[in-house]
């Protein structure tokens, strides 16, 4: 049965490096039509303010991307807890790059050949997709070092992880949501960092009374 989790892995880490490595054949076939210098940051208006050789957007970013990518499994089984990591999760560990990745590159590469895209919007949108899916699992996560909310006292006590994990879980869904319909607005800007904060905040607050209140 692990062995056969274990090809079933593989074949989704196959898959989704094929994902990474997809902007690159794109990239390839318009070379000539993007300029020099890309666009490889915006700040939070939509205003470039990092640039690369167009050498480097096309092939290095991806790239890296890819090879993050088909480390992940071996970054995973170094956990000492990794035999508490379900399938589902690490599903979704491997699939979360490639979906940055594609984000990433299609939105260089769509802006070096003129495309009017909403960077900010689509980015923020991506960010609070994620959580959501984050969020959705953490309730279901056991203790591990490679995804969940890893304090001291959360990985030292199973049940402070649990409690700690399920508030978690429901912030970040819900987070994740107010996320998501913010990338619809110019107030974006300013929910983006309050919920990233509150979602990080609060279950570290309330872990560490847990923890405080067993302890006394």
């Amino acid at each position: 049965m692990k062995e056969k989790k274990d090809k079933s892995l593989e074949k989704t880490v196959f898959i989704t490096t094929l994902l990474c490595l997809l902007p690159m054949l794109v990239g390839l076939a318009l070379y000539n039509r993007f300029p020099e210098q890309m666009v490889t940051h915006w700040d939070a208006t939509g205003t470039p303010n990092g640039y690369s050789s167009k050498f480097v957007a096309i092939f290095v970013l991806p790239g890296s991307l890819a090879l993050l990518n088909m480390l992940m499994p071996f970054f995973m089984k170094m956990d000492p807890k990794y035999q508490n990591m379900g399938e589902k999760l690490k599903m979704l560990v491997v699939w979360i790059i490639p979906m940055v990745a594609l984000f990433a590159s299609g939105s260089t590469m769509a802006y070096g050949l003129g495309i009017d895209v909403p960077i900010p919007a689509l980015g923020t949108a991506l960010v609070g997709f994620v959580l959501v899916l984050i969020g959705n699992y953490l309730p279901k996560t056991k203790q591990s070092y490679t995804l969940g909310i890893k304090l001291p006292w959360t990985l030292y006590d199973e049940e402070n992880w649990n409690k700690t994990h399920r508030l978690g879980g429901f912030l970040w869904v819900c987070g994740g949501l107010l996320i998501l319909v913010s990338s619809l607005f110019t107030w974006r800007i300013y929910v983006l960092p309050i919920c990233m904060i509150l979602m990080v905040v609060i279950p570290t607050v309330y872990s560490y009374m847990l923890y405080r209140k067993k302890s006394a």
